[in-house]
This record gives C-alpha cells, structure tokens and sequence, in this order.
C-alpha cells in the first residue's frame, strides 16, 4: 500500500465532506458517496452531490450512457482545477470487496491462462484461480477453460494487495458431498444397484455407483467359482449390476456383492451329486496336497495327492496340471461346509478307467448278479477274465 496516495485521497475525502450536506456523507465508512447525473460533457457526464458540489465521472465506465437524473454512487479519484474527479468503475469495485469474503461464492469468467492457474474476471475485479483448484483432478490444459463462466468459492482476500483467490474445487467437492449424502440415504444392505467398473486391483474391483460413490466388489464376492484376478470376468467401463452388502465409516466403505444375484449351487448340490458318484472335472489349481478340481461352475473339490492314482505320489503336478480334464469320484460331499472330496481310485484302488478298474467292476457286476444256486464260482472268474469256457 502507497500511504503517501492514501494519505493524499483521505486529505481529498476530508475536504468533499466538508461541503457536503451531513445527510450525504457516508456514515457506514465506505467512502461511496451519493450522486446525481446532471447530464454528459464530452467524454464525461456531470454529476451533482448535493446544491453546492459537482463533479465529472468518464462516460466510458458506463455499460451506456445514463440518463438525466439517474442516481448512483460513486467513489472520489482526485480533484483537478477545482473540480472533483469521480470514478463509477471503483465504486462497483470498492461495492464486490465489501461484499465479498472468504467462503462465499463468485461466478467469473476466464480471461487469461496464467503461470500457475487462471485469471478470472469477478464483476470489476480480477481473480486467481490456482491450477490445483480448477477441477477435482489435475487438469494438464487449462486451455480449454477459455472464456468459460465459472462458479467459485473465495479462499483469500487481500485488499490492499487487490488480490483475490478462488477455487472451483471447493465448489464440486461441495456438490459432490451433497449429491453423495442424497445417493447414500438410498444405498441399504440388500438393495441391487448398477455401476461401472472403475479400475480394478489384485484383490477386486472397485465400481462407480454414482453421485461420488465407489464401491469395493471384492474377487470373493465376484462369482460363486474361485476367481484369482477381476479381470477373469470384469474389464474397465463395464456395467454391472450388483448387491450393497454393507456401508460402513458413514459410507466411506461400500462392500458389494456380485455373486449373490446368482444361484448358488451348493444349494441343491445332493441333488446331483452323491457320495461314489464318478464324474467329469477340470483340474483348476495345483497345491502341495493335491489338487483342487471343479466340478461345475462354483462347486469344486480336493483330489488329494494320495487319491491321485495307485502308487506313491509326491505331488499332484506329478500326474495333473491346470486345465486337465479328469474323471473323479466323490469320496465325501458335506453341503454346509461346502467340501467335497474326490478320488481318481475306484473302491478297490484302481485308476479310473483303467483295464484294471474295468475288471474290477465287471467282477463286481457278476459278484452281484443273481445267479442259480448251482453256478460255481469259478465260471464266474472265468467269466470276468474272458477266459473261454
């Protein structure tokens, strides 16, 4: 601040309210004083303040030329020859920074970009609006905001520096929050919403429901089968639909659920599947006690190593590899506990088929065929080995 100017203007302002009428001075401190257009001279229009002073404003600080008898406030530029200078153009600024302050909300419009953000024009005055605060994400052209009209919150006010600094983050962050309250009083435990697959981790996937909100889709709640990575079923921008399966920290942690709109399939697993049964499966992952085989999508079951076939085994990948195709028979199946085991031996422990599981089967067909009492047991084996009679 110049306080030689200053201290000049207050020597200048000290001497106007001196000849004016009481009832005109400014009792609120503002320095805006009241005024009259007497008519236009040239480049200026005449202003009265009362019966004994005038005055001369610029015609070009007016949007248009006003018109006789119109009356406006004004602040005082100076005095030059015995007449007082005023300016309409500081009035309306000396008006925004009295009714500006921090916290409240400007609309400007970008006329500048600048080192480090952009120049906003706030009414009469000049704004800044700082790179990191024009959106919610940092924005590498700032070009692109050229000429646009924008609602900002002020967050420093600098008077006699005349510097003003916005932000239009603080605006959108504010929108944000409020559009997520309104979203959150309709997410509840249970309730089915659609989302967009935002971006994706090694642990799940996290969707896009709206109105600020994210979700965390977890890779166990994805499908009822084992998934190892999202990307198995899901890829970025996809729509999904899913479950809110809790909201937690005020909403700060939303768990969805994907494989709960599905039918589970351990629900009617007895239905299908029973204890000796032999069916197809593929090997889906290798351990070092055995392998884990599903039997259809969401159901799978332990193949342990010592049921991988006859002999000693050290290890499944001795025998199998992921994306095998093998038949197995279920050893034990326990619904609530969603385990199953299985086995590649049949009963007498020979591999499934095998010649040597053929035979035992025929043996145990004609073991329990009905046959007349006077059928020995040796035509039997001979039977089951094709040996001729």
């Amino acid at each position: 601040m110049n306080f030689k100017n200053e201290n000049r203007m207050q020597a200048l302002r000290d001497e106007l309210e001196s000849e004016l009428d009481p009832e005109l001075v400014p009792a609120d401190g503002s320095s805006l004083y009241p005024a009259m257009v007497a008519g236009t001279s040239g480049s200026d229009v005449i202003l009265e303040l009362g019966p004994r002073v005038q005055g001369a404003c610029p015609l070009a600080e007016f949007d248009a030329p006003p018109e006789n008898g119109s009356r406006l406030r004004v602040a005082l530029r100076g005095q030059e020859e015995g007449l007082w200078l005023f300016s309409i153009r500081e009035a309306r600024a000396l008006t925004a920074w009295d009714d500006m302050e921090v916290g409240s909300l400007v609309k400007g419009t970008v006329i500048a970009v600048i080192k480090g953000g952009l120049e906003l024009r706030i009414g009469p005055l000049r704004g800044f609006l700082p790179a990191s605060q024009v959106a919610l994400h940092h924005v590498e052209d700032l070009m692109q905001y050229g000429d646009q009209s924008l609602v900002c919150e002020v967050i420093e006010l600098d008077r006699g520096k005349k510097r003003v600094v916005v932000s239009r983050r603080a605006v959108l962050e504010a929108e944000r929050d409020q559009h997520r309250e309104e979203a959150m009083g309709e997410l509840a435990p249970g309730s089915v919403r659609r989302g967009k697959v935002a971006r994706m981790e090694s642990y799940g996937a996290f969707v896009d429901l709206g109105g600020g909100i994210e979700g965390l889709l977890h890779v166990s709640n994805l499908s009822h089968r084992r998934v190892e990575h999202p990307n198995e079923m899901l890829k970025i921008g996809q729509d999904v639909e899913v479950q809110i399966l809790s909201v937690e920290e005020g909403g700060k942690r939303i768990g969805l659920g994907r494989k709960q709109l599905e039918a589970d399939p351990w629900e009617n697993a007895l239905e299908r599947f029973h204890e000796d049964k032999v069916v197809e499966g593929k090997v889906r992952r290798i351990a070092n006690f055995g392998a884990f085989v599903e039997l259809e999508p969401g159901l799978e079951g332990l193949l342990h190593v010592s049921q991988l076939g006859p002999g000693r085994i050290h290890h499944a990948n001795e025998v199998v590899k992921p994306g095998d195709d093998v038949s197995v028979r279920i050893l034990t199946i326990d619904a609530p506990a969603q385990r199953i085991s299985l086995s590649r031996l049949d009963p007498r422990g020979a591999l499934l088929g095998s010649e040597e599981a053929a035979g035992s089967e025929e043996i145990e067909e004609i073991l329990n065929t009905k046959e007349s009492l006077g059928t020995n047991l040796g035509a039997l084996f001979k039977k089951a080995l094709g040996e001729k009679g």
